[in-house]
């Protein structure tokens, strides 16, 4: 099955924030996956304060200009 989605950042959840709201401005709707919270409700130890921001193949370009011009 292919993926339709492509991962364009990861790293600590404040800077996810910061990229997420960016993107929602610019009409990318993106989904963030946080790691630890999952792995914290399953029973198991993750890094805390990491997530992943994912967004459709189609807006996968855009997603990464937007990161780039916030300079993080």
């Amino acid at each position: 099955m292919e993926k339709h989605y492509k991962t364009v950042y990861s790293g600590s959840a404040i800077l996810c924030l910061r990229i997420g709201d960016a993107l929602e401005e610019k009409g990318i709707k993106p989904i963030v996956k946080d790691t630890a919270e999952s792995a914290r409700l399953a029973g198991f130890g993750a890094i805390p304060n990491y997530q992943t921001i994912q967004v459709r193949k189609d807006q996968e370009i855009q997603a990464i200009q937007i990161i780039q011009a916030l300079n993080l």
